[in-house]
């Protein structure tokens, strides 16, 4: 079994790539649900809807979320009736909401409406949210707290943030499989996900990272920092607040507790041999995933590294 733990659209790319390469009975990935929102009225879990989408061959190639093809009318009817409408959502996107909602509401825990919309979507891997608690990324700014979403998809992430903590985090439990895919795992991959708002959140489920330092899989991190700022979002920004540099050496200190092997963007080369210098396997190569090619070789380095790895922990 094939790891991967998740955020949205940098991991979306990668695991598009693996699935081209591992069977997928044989591919799980641990998705971030800390982003979730409620939107008109209805349950959206964005980091999961991403993953679903790149699995089903559906994701929209254009922006990296939501399906491809889309259209935004009623979005625009919700405009003229004087709805919010600062978080985007499709008509079609809109048909996943509604049917996550429907099903929590008929008591299905949010792992079992995955599976349910994942079986659905024809895809045969196996996406599981971290936990089935509610757990929320709240960021803290001179001017009050901020949802993820607030902050990230409203305000574009351009104001300042103090803090970042994870609501519900402590009391929440890993959801059913979590634990126990990493335990059994021949590789857990990190995918280029923020470090501390789609990473962090899924550390902080209490079991997580415990599960993760006593694998006996081979643990790789695909670095989201290249040349010293995170190839999108505000990943550098917020690895500052929290006291790592951004940069990949940041990403090494942010895992440095059970992390085998950073894969490194070639831009990153000089930086790796600094890392090198401890007991950290680091490996460049292109982590920029442009087209499909791209989050294939990734994929299929990512992998090839991790598996040869595989036997040298205890």
């Amino acid at each position: 079994m094939i790891v991967v733990l998740s955020g949205g659209s940098g991991g979306a790319k990668l695991v598009q790539g693996l699935a081209c390469l591992v069977p997928s009975e044989n591919l799980t990935v641990i998705v971030n649900t800390a982003d979730d929102v409620e939107w008109w009225g209805l349950h959206v879990s964005p980091d999961v809807d991403s993953l679903l989408y790149a699995l089903a061959g559906i994701l929209s190639t254009d922006r990296g979320w939501g399906l491809q093809g889309d259209t935004f009318r009623c979005l625009e009817r919700m405009a003229a009736l004087g709805q919010p409408t600062w978080f985007r959502l499709g008509d079609l996107d809109l048909a996943t909401h509604l049917a996550r909602t429907n099903l929590l509401r008929s008591g299905k825990t949010l792992s079992a409406a995955t599976a349910a919309l994942a079986h659905r979507m024809g895809i045969h891997s196996h996406v599981l949210p971290m936990s089935d608690n509610r757990v929320a990324t709240l960021v803290e700014t001179p001017s009050g707290t901020l949802n993820f979403q607030e902050y990230f998809v409203r305000e574009r992430h351009q104001v300042e943030v103090r803090a970042v903590h994870f609501e519900g985090a402590d009391k929440a439990k890993p959801a059913p499989g979590v634990l126990d895919c990493i335990a059994s795992a021949e590789a857990v991959i990190f995918a280029p996900s923020n470090p501390v708002t789609s990473i962090g959140p899924i550390l902080a489920v209490p079991g997580i990272r415990e599960a993760l330092c006593h694998t006996s899989a081979p643990i790789a991190a695909v670095s989201p920092i290249i040349g010293g700022d995170a190839f999108s979002g505000p990943a550098g920004t917020l690895m500052k607040r929290k006291g790592w540099p951004s940069t990949i050496a940041g990403v090494a200190q942010a895992y440095e507790d059970f992390l085998d092997m950073l894969i490194v963007d070639l831009a990153d080369h000089s930086d790796a041999d600094h890392l090198r210098e401890g007991a950290l396997h680091v490996l460049c190569a292109n982590t920029v995933m442009k087209s499909m090619q791209d989050k294939q070789e990734l994929a299929r380095f990512t992998l090839h590294a991790a598996l040869q790895a595989r036997g040298n922990k205890s």
